[in-house]
């Protein structure tokens, strides 16, 4: 099995076991594009929908995109205006332009080249857009990536070296929350936080 198929399979696995749950958004997403006018809202990996159905809910023209066909076929039937789509985003990327990008918890024990997908995300925005990182800065006792050491959010922006002519670093931040698991079982957490503006049209 090669290793799209091993990552597929691996999501799939996941998102299958947690269909029968509510999603709901995270929390972090929501204090932050909350105030924010709706357009248009890019979800990368967006898993079991939570955020993307937030969003919508909210007036947001939302495209949400993920490796596992699970995760997007649950989506599909809840019957939103959502465009949901399988993709592989080591491999490809959607088309369009995007007030709003949202890479929540977009992490992977697969290779892909984070640094990319996020510069490749942070090119779509319009002026004035932002891209919200939300990272784990902890594993919770429940999560598939314990022991994984996660880049603070200021490594994060190194790592995508934007032109800061064109792109502003808005917020970049580390804070605790209490998390619930998949099993109702609760933990403190850090989460870092991300967010970058773009502030102009320079560098499409």
């Amino acid at each position: 099995m090669n290793a799209p198929d091993r990552a597929t399979e691996f999501w799939d696995e996941l998102y299958e076991k947690r269909a029968a749950g509510t999603p709901t958004v995270n929390p972090r997403l929501a204090e932050i594009a909350g105030p924010l006018t709706p357009g248009s809202v890019l979800d990368l990996g967006c898993g079991g929908g939570g955020d993307a159905l937030w969003l919508a809910a909210r007036g947001w023209r939302v495209t949400a995109v993920d490796i596992s066909g699970a995760a997007v076929r649950s989506l599909r039937e809840r019957g939103e205006p959502i465009t949901a789509l399988r993709l592989d985003l080591a491999e490809d990327f959607p088309f369009g332009d995007f007030d709003l990008v949202s890479a929540q918890y977009f992490h992977t024990p697969f290779e892909l080249d984070r640094a990319r997908v996020l510069r490749t995300a942070a090119k779509s925005l319009n002026p004035g857009g932002r891209l919200v990182v939300v990272d784990h800065g902890s594993s919770a006792p429940w999560s598939w990536s314990q022991g994984t050491q996660f880049p603070t959010p200021l490594e994060v922006a190194a790592e995508l070296a934007l032109d800061p002519v064109t792109w502003s670093i808005d917020r970049a931040e580390a804070g605790e929350r209490r998390a619930t698991g998949p099993g109702g079982q609760t933990a403190t957490v850090l989460d870092h936080v991300l967010v970058v503006r773009r502030i102009s049209e320079a560098g499409r």
